[in-house]
C-alpha cells in the first residue's frame, strides 16, 4: 500500500488531500480509511488496484492527485503535526520544478530496540562504510542536500508536474531500486536537487525480523540486475571478484561463527552476522534476476 499527500490552496486543512493506494492488499485498509473519512477532518481518497508493484501504485496516485506538490510516505510511516506544513513551506520557497525535499526517518519509539533495527538504519556500521540496508541517514549528518542514493519515498516531496513527466519506472515490479532509479534519472535529466531537512521527521512503525531481512535482500538483489542494465556505470551489480568475495564471506560456516559470536559476546558480532546474511540473500536474488533476463 502506498500513501501520498497532495497539496492545493486555502487554509492548511484545505491545502492537502490524502490519497491511499491499496496495491492489492487484502487486510482491513478499506474499512479503516472509510472510518477516517467519516470524520470529515481532511480530504481522503481511497484508490484500489491489483498488486502490480510500488512504482505502478505511486504513478497511479500521482495521476489522480489534484494538488501541485506530491508528498510520498509509506503505510508504515507516522508523521508529526507540522509534517505537511513543512513540506509546503519548502516548495513555496523553492518553486523551481527541479527541487525536492527529503525528510528524516527513524524507528517509531514504540518499536522494540534490537541489533537488527540498528544495523538496518546505519550505513556505516561495518568498517565505517557498510550496513544501512534500509536507511543510512547518518551519512547526511550536517548536510542540507542529498544524492539520489537517498531518494527514499518514505518521506519525500516533489512537484507533480515533474512526476508526470518522469514517472516511476514500471518495469520494477517488485520491491527494490524503483525509488533510487527515479532519483538518479531526475538528476541526469533535469539536474534535480534533493534538499534535506532533518527536523522533518517520519516515524517508521514496521516490525522486522531475520526472515524479513532475508526477503528484503533477495528482492534487492533481483531488482539490482534491472537497475544495472539501465545504469551499468553505477556498478550496482558487483563484478566477478566482488561477487566471489561476497560468496566466500557468506558461506554457512562463517554465518554460523558470527551467529555463535553474537549469542556469546553480542556487540559487533550482531552486525557482522546480519551483514553476512544479507550478502548471502543478495547474491541469491542476483542469481534469480540474471536467470529471468
Amino acid at each position: 500500500m502506498s500513501q501520498e499527500i497532495s497539496s492545493g490552496s486555502g487554509e492548511l486543512r484545505d491545502q492537502f488531500e490524502i490519497i491511499v493506494v491499496n496495491d492489492g492488499g487484502t487486510d482491513e485498509t478499506a474499512h479503516v480509511v472509510h472510518n477516517f473519512v467519516t470524520r470529515g477532518q481532511v480530504s481522503v481518497r481511497y484508490l484500489e488496484k491489483k498488486n502490480e508493484g510500488q512504482g505502478i501504485a505511486r504513478n497511479y496516485g500521482v495521476r489522480e492527485a489534484r494538488g501541485d506538490v506530491i508528498v510520498f510516505i509509506g503505510d508504515d510511516i507516522l508523521v508529526e503535526s507540522d509534517f505537511v506544513a513543512k513540506h509546503l513551506a519548502f516548495h513555496a520557497a523553492h518553486p523551481e520544478i527541479s527541487a525536492g525535499l527529503l525528510g528524516f526517518i527513524e524507528w517509531d519509539p514504540r518499536m522494540p530496540k534490537s541489533p537488527l533495527y540498528t544495523f538496518m538504519t546505519n550505513g556505516s556500521i561495518i568498517l565505517g562504510r557498510y550496513g544501512g540496508h534500509q536507511f543510512a541517514f547518518e551519512k547526511l549528518e550536517g548536510k542540507t542536500e542529498a544524492s539520489s542514493d537517498f531518494f527514499y519515498t518514505s518521506n519525500i516531496s516533489l512537484k507533480k508536474e515533474l512526476l508526470l513527466k518522469f514517472p516511476f519506472d514500471e518495469s520494477f515490479l517488485k520491491y527494490g531500486w524503483e525509488d533510487i532509479e527515479l532519483g538518479y534519472r531526475l538528476t541526469k535529466e533535469v539536474q534535480f536537487r534533493l534538499f534535506y531537512d532533518k527536523s522533518l521527521v517520519g516515524y517508521h512503525f514496521h516490525p522486522l525480523d531475520e526472515n524479513g531481512l532475508n526477503k528484503r535482500m533477495f528482492a534487492i538483489g533481483k531488482a539490482a540486475v534491472l537497475f544495472h542494465r539501465k545504469y551499468p556505470e553505477l556498478g550496482k551489480v558487483p563484478g566477478a571478484l566482488k561477487k566471489f568475495i561476497f560468496w566466500c564471506i557468506s558461506l554457512p560456516l562463517f554465518i554460523w561463527i558470527c551467529d555463535a559470536g553474537r549469542k556469546v559476546f553480542g556487540g559487533a558480532w550482531h552486525n557482522w552476522y546480519y551483514y553476512l546474511l544479507s550478502k548471502r540473500f543478495f547474491l541469491m536474488g542476483l542469481q534469480d534476476g540474471l536467470k529471468s533476463l
